[in-house]
């Protein structure tokens, strides 16, 4: 009997540490929705006041992230800058799903000459770092929100490419799709209706686990000087412009990147729970 309770408690432990990750990781990004949606809920100060008496204070109850070298509230432009962070991060990782998605598709489906050079090209891509295409970008465009977001989203591009073309020469080969094309159905509704779908399932878990990775690919580039510049509240901003406290007030470093790592932990558990589900689902 021990035994038995042994095995049966096993899983319901598991399910119920499962449950509770999902659960934190939901809040926890559901949080960061309403500091981007309506941020003056949720910030106690005006995140542009400022206010020189009041320059690099410790945090404290009045102060829960300290000030800045300008007396503002850290805590209030953190949560105002999530609106930005989002934003780029949301978008860098669509615009490397949808590039991804384009490649991914002409390198399984198209003839051996165009796969053969979308290879080459995602092999290229794979080669070149991300933060050479952003210093090339903004020596291009000039640092801006967008110029994350097209470094980001390219430099994330070729890894999802190729799990893109895994997914669709696995249900290229399934046997739905064998059963269809002995119906007759024509290439175009068998992609539409079959492979295509098969594909994009996998890539709702990838976004959500891309939105994280893209914020703290942002951010880092921000932190060396290619990111949004200050005043701006956004994360990377932030730490940009704490980087010259960093040894007097090292909580405007700490803090911002604590929240940018909660962030990202809580997307990518959330991504891995609805990639497991997914799976579930196809087994």
């Amino acid at each position: 009997m021990t035994e038995v309770r042994e095995r049966t408690g096993a899983p319901a432990r598991r399910r119920n540490r499962v449950h509770v990750g999902f659960l934190a990781s939901a809040l926890t990004l559901g949080i960061f929705l309403i500091a981007a949606v309506t941020p003056n809920v949720l910030a106690p100060h005006d995140p542009f006041a400022m206010d020189f008496t009041r320059a690099l204070q410790s945090p404290s109850l009045t102060h829960w992230f300290g000030t800045d070298e300008s007396g503002r509230d850290l805590f209030s432009r953190v949560i105002y800058g999530a609106r930005e962070s989002l934003a780029i991060g949301a978008g860098a990782a669509g615009l490397g799903i949808v590039v991804a998605l384009a490649l991914g598709s002409i390198a399984a489906l198209a003839g051996r000459i165009p796969a053969g050079i979308v290879n080459r090209i995602i092999e290229v891509l794979f080669a070149f770092p991300t933060l050479l295409l952003a210093l090339l970008l903004v020596s291009i465009l000039g640092s801006s929100p967008l110029t994350l977001v097209i470094a980001v989203g390219l430099g994330s591009a070729p890894g999802y490419a190729r799990m893109v073309r895994g997914q669709i020469l696995s249900s290229r080969n399934s046997g739905y799709v064998e059963a269809a094309r002995a119906l007759g159905h024509p290439r175009f509704t068998i992609f539409h209706q079959h492979i295509l779908p098969n594909a994009l399932r996998p890539l709702i878990a990838i976004f959500t686990m891309g939105v994280g990775q893209s914020i703290v690919w942002a951010s880092g580039m921000a932190f060396i000087g290619l990111g949004v510049a200050p005043p701006s509240p956004e994360w990377g901003a932030l730490l940009d412009a704490g980087r010259a406290y960093i040894t007097q007030a090292s909580w405007l470093i700490v803090l911002p990147g604590f929240v940018i790592v909660v962030l990202a932990l809580a997307a990518t558990t959330l991504g891995k729970h609805i990639q497991n589900h997914l799976e579930k689902g196809d087994a």
